[in-house]
């Protein structure tokens, strides 16, 4: 009776985790395929002239350390000057910090939030920069992008309402900065370019990100968690907007670089995927009844475990059952060897030697992530900042 009971056990879990791992490892195979159609139609679009006017938005809290390298990097486009304007919303920044920011040719907000969030400051932007814009890019405070940044993104604002750029690592100066790169660029090819592949939206990441300008006015005050890009996100799916990816438009963003960092940052985002899928679960019958697939996919996704967590799970039963009961054991190394491959297939070549030397910081990093569960509130709305190392 008692193996009886641990067997259902054994089968039931295997089965849970495994809807995880299939997921990963269908959308890996996915990203091998070539995006054809995709190019055709980019190549089409440069053929255009037209030239957009862009909002760039910086939501800035607390961010003094990086927040002026970046706006100096930014007014270095190749793009018309008067066709842009940068926007920093600075948000409990010194007085030193806001006097350098007033030296750039950018206009500068200085709210005062009783509570500090993205969405509010975003909302801010919209309320107190006037102008006839076409486009608004939001980008992090430590964000940096190359000069050409906005030609790129106005080829294909011809085509796209919303688009998500390349968020990848500037620093890989420890194994935590290295395994969160990692991770980026994992979420890169499963979310969003395997998907886009299929004809389905890309995830949204946060920054990096172009909407046009009504589209975004229309969607940005309805947005009220921490977890603004996955509102955002599903907002977009229900009105059947398209997300594209643009693999090919560079943002560089700062990885953490300390556990403490690591499970700050994880923490906001656990708790952004909890209160997203509690938000989207009452949605899927009419997302079932109109063939919404964005809409569902999106629902799975916020279900999924999170990697590193199937990572040292998978390990953990398979060498549990290899020792207790060797019969069952086979089902988990086949889990984590298709997981381990699916990983291989998703992260750059040029990063898969450094990301997979770094695997032995995983369990202590996924201890932290584990930790957070006990202290996710779906209901919490506040702002968890993650700090930039000096």
């Amino acid at each position: 009776m008692l193996w009886t009971v641990i067997h259902i056990i054994d089968i039931t879990l295997w089965v849970v985790i495994a809807a995880s791992v299939v997921y990963v490892v269908f959308f890996a195979i996915i990203s091998l395929f070539y995006d054809k159609e995709d190019r055709v139609a980019t190549h089409a679009s440069a053929l255009s002239n037209k030239q957009s006017k862009f909002l760039v938005l910086y939501p800035a809290y607390n961010e003094d350390r990086v927040i002026v390298n970046a706006v100096e990097h930014f007014l270095m486009q190749d793009y018309p000057s008067d066709l842009y304007t940068v926007a920093v919303i600075s948000d409990h920044m010194k007085e030193e910090t806001n006097a350098k920011l007033a030296a750039y040719p950018i206009t500068l907000l200085q709210p005062q939030f009783e509570k500090s969030s993205k969405a509010k400051a975003m909302q801010y932007a919209i309320n107190n920069v006037s102008g006839d814009f076409d486009h608004v890019v939001v980008l992090d405070a430590d964000n940096v992008v190359r000069p050409e940044f906005l030609s790129q993104l106005n080829v294909l604002c011809s085509i796209y309402e919303a688009i998500q750029c390349h968020r990848c690592a500037k620093n890989a100066n420890n194994d935590v900065a290295v395994l969160d790169g990692a991770s980026e660029e994992i979420n890169n090819t499963i979310f969003r370019k395997a998907h886009n592949r299929l004809g389905l939206s890309s995830a949204l990441i946060g920054s990096g990100m172009c909407f046009s300008y009504d589209l975004f006015r229309k969607n940005v005050f309805a947005l009220t968690t921490a977890g603004e890009d996955r509102e955002m996100e599903a907002l977009l799916l229900r009105q059947e907007v398209f997300i594209k990816y643009a693999p090919d438009i560079h943002v560089f963003d700062e990885k953490v670089s300390n556990q403490d960092n690591f499970q700050r940052q994880r923490m906001r985002w656990m708790t952004a995927q909890v209160q997203s899928l509690l938000s989207l679960l009452p949605l899927m019958p009419e997302a079932f009844l109109h063939g919404k697939i964005n809409l569902i996919d999106k629902t799975i996704q916020q279900a999924l475990i999170p990697r590193s967590i199937l990572i040292v799970l998978l390990g953990l039963m398979s060498v549990l059952m290899t020792i207790v009961v060797p019969e069952w054991c086979l089902k988990w190394w086949v889990l984590l060897a298709l997981l381990g491959l699916a990983l291989f297939i998703a992260i750059p070549a040029q990063l898969r030697f450094r990301s997979f030397a770094k695997v032995l910081a995983i369990p202590g990093l996924v201890l932290r992530m584990l930790k957070n569960l006990l202290h996710i509130d779906h209901k919490n709305t506040d702002f968890i900042h993650t700090t930039h190392e000096a």
